[in-house]
């Protein structure tokens, strides 16, 4: 009894040292003042905030970059994922451990590995005539390198739990290759595609470190703006839209452990029903 009250209790600091920080944030985000002191409850930073052109520029770049990177990152990671599931040997661990690097490295050296590559394509692109600068295409190239890796990471598990002769014996029903790819292969590690699509989505919109080095003048992301106001002034502004990013985030992740929560479900259904039909 009493360990668990220490566990419960344990539980509620650790919490609360996490999201004490954030519900403040929330909290202010709503407060009429611009100081310190909660004084009363307004929704006119909202307001405010969707009015401002640089904001929703910010906004309309944040979405296109993740959705965009988040998808051929998807498409990148599926097919590598299936491809080093069918690898053997020192050339499968050799490929899996650089896969983990852009986990592992700091951000801020990815970022500035990435800008300093950016800088080399475009002395050499504008030696040749071709223009070439940062902006859309540098944030999306470099949000797409640094998702593959949770894409092959997400979709690994599901390929390895998959029975191979469910293959074979789409085969011997009639299906061709690509028949028994899309309906079958596809089919089984779905789940692990949709979670790697809804994490790259996640940490696309969350990224600054990446997102800094490699943004043009024209075109930032969101969180690339909220640290530019706060070089000028702490506005209530930015808490509105530290809120909606927290908000925003926290349903996908919700989404993820549903989807994870329905999938544990139907294997443990499908185990049930094959163990009731085998003592049949």
């Amino acid at each position: 009894m009493r360990m668990k009250k220490l566990s419960g209790t344990y539980l509620g600091v650790f919490l609360a040292f996490l999201y004490a920080p954030i519900m403040i944030l929330i909290l202010f985000s709503f407060n009429e003042s611009k100081g310190r002191t909660f004084t009363g409850f307004t929704t006119r930073w909202y307001s405010q905030l969707f009015s401002d052109a640089a904001v929703l520029d910010a906004l309309w770049t944040t979405l296109v970059v993740a959705f965009v990177a988040s998808i051929v990152a998807t498409i990148m990671g599926t097919a590598a994922a299936i491809g080093l599931n069918k690898m053997e040997g020192r050339s499968k661990t050799l490929i899996m451990n650089m896969t983990y690097l852009p986990i592992i490295n700091p951000e801020i050296i990815v970022g500035v590995s990435f800008m300093l590559l950016f800088v080399v394509a475009k002395n050499l692109l504008s030696s040749v005539g071709i223009p070439f600068g940062f902006g859309w295409i540098t944030l999306i190239i470099a949000h797409i390198t640094f998702n593959v890796p949770y894409v092959i990471l997400s979709v690994l598990p599901k390929l390895r739990q998959m029975d191979g002769s469910l293959v074979d014996a789409a085969m011997d029903l009639g299906c061709n290759h690509w028949q028994a790819f899309t309906k079958v292969v596809i089919h089984e590690i779905k789940p692990g595609i949709i979670t790697g699509f809804l994490m790259a989505l996640t940490f696309s919109v969350d990224d600054f470190v990446v997102s800094y080095f490699t943004t043009g003048a024209k075109h930032q992301t969101l969180s690339v703006l909220i640290y530019s106001m706060t070089k000028k002034r702490i506005s209530p502004e930015i808490n509105a839209i530290s809120t909606i990013l927290f908000v925003f985030v926290l349903v996908v992740l919700i989404v993820v452990n549903i989807m994870e929560r329905k999938t544990l479900e139907k294997q443990k259904k499908a185990r049930e029903y094959q163990l009731r039909e085998g003592g049949i």
